[in-house]
């Protein structure tokens, strides 16, 4: 006991003594920084302040890309394009006593789901193979109707389509009713679409738009979707819309007020913003000029002018006791995967210790009594 009371004094003083430690919830900053300014160090450590923090902002991003990447909204006519896979119907109008296309007694002639070939043509009688694709519904009418008139001189023709896979687009999952949706015409939008499935899951944290045209893939999140009219864009047959929560996540470790994974809520979380997603420090233990910001970088991306980091792994080092580091914190970017680590204060581990120092003077007079 009095081993451990000499031990407790000493650790009181500042003296450093072996096999005399207190239990502690996060370590202090000087614990895991130290080395870092030895050559074989494998990390490095650098400040975050008003002078650097714009330079920081510009290494090179790590986690996802940076930013969402999302398609214009290209307005086009009202009218519907026939594609392959649609299917057509004709009513071929004819007052001639012998039509060659009308039956006897009657003055119409139907042809009903006609469909139209991977090649974008259709089969009509007397004319032969049409090519339709890419054609308005009433360019296609006025095209085999022409296309009578050395056969049928007073044929008129009446057209409907039916939109086949080709024009319409699917909605895979994150809606109350997925499935495939028929585009009425080149002016349907991602939120008319997303409307007629039953709208986003209430299930959802944070939805991520998703869409897939061809071998391309956009992302916007549905939040700035709903909020600004300029990126409702128009959907082309073939689009396939997935609504998935975002994924990406920085860790909160040490003396803060949550320690877990937490999720991005927008687009860009600055270091400031991050704090508040994880309660704050916590006020009993931690140090503020501590908050350490743990992130690792590609090989690729080491760089030797300041331009970028040296090393691959970087603790990022804020001190939010002036405001200096306040407003750095501000707008110093946290990127997907990055730890946050908030540090322990020297005075809480004194304060342990004096209290320690405490309760062996109570047992000592308690023994004594």
């Amino acid at each position: 006991m009095r081993r451990l009371f000499v031990c407790c004094v000493l650790a009181a003083a500042g003296l450093g003594v072996a096999g005399c430690s207190t239990p502690r919830g996060a370590a202090m900053e000087q614990e895991i920084v130290r080395g870092a300014g030895r050559e074989d160090a494998s990390f490095q450590v650098v400040a975050v302040s008003r002078d650097t923090v714009e330079m920081l902002n510009h290494w090179p991003v790590t986690g996802w890309s940076g930013s969402y990447r999302w398609i214009g909204n290209d307005r086009g006519p009202q009218s519907p394009i026939i594609r392959p896979g649609d299917s057509i119907s004709l009513t071929i109008w004819d007052s001639q006593q012998n039509s060659l296309i009308t039956p006897t007694e009657q003055r119409t002639a139907s042809m009903p789901n006609i469909p139209v070939s991977p090649e974008g043509t259709i089969f009509v009688p007397y004319i032969g193979e049409v090519e339709v694709r890419g054609l308005t519904p009433s360019q296609a009418r006025e095209k085999i109707q022409n296309g009578l008139l050395p056969v049928v001189p007073a044929a008129q023709v009446q057209i409907s389509v039916e939109m086949g896979r080709f024009n319409s687009v699917d909605v895979v999952t994150g809606v109350p009713k997925p499935g495939s949706y028929p585009l009425a015409d080149r002016n349907t939008t991602i939120l008319s679409i997303i409307a007629q499935s039953g709208g986003v899951s209430d299930a959802l944290r944070n939805p991520l738009v998703r869409l897939i045209r061809g071998r391309e893939t956009y992302e916007i999140r549905a939040e700035t979707l709903f909020a600004d009219a300029s990126q409702n864009t128009t959907l082309v047959g073939g689009d396939k819309v997935l609504i998935e929560e975002d994924r990406r996540f920085f860790t909160s470790l040490g003396a803060s007020g949550r320690e877990e994974l937490v999720y991005f809520d927008r687009d860009r979380v600055s270091a400031l913003e991050a704090l508040s997603l994880i309660g704050g420090l916590a006020d009993t233990r931690a140090n503020p000029r501590g908050v350490l910001i743990l992130r690792d970088f590609p090989k690729t991306a080491l760089r030797s002018d300041g331009m970028g980091p040296e090393k691959e792994r970087v603790v990022f080092a804020l001190d939010l006791t002036n405001a200096d580091g306040l407003f750095a914190a501000r707008v110093f970017n946290i990127n997907p995967g990055d730890t946050i680590y908030v540090t322990e204060s020297t005075v809480v581990a004194a304060q342990s210790i004096f209290g320690l120092v405490g309760t062996v003077f109570g047992l000592r007079n308690e023994v004594e009594n």
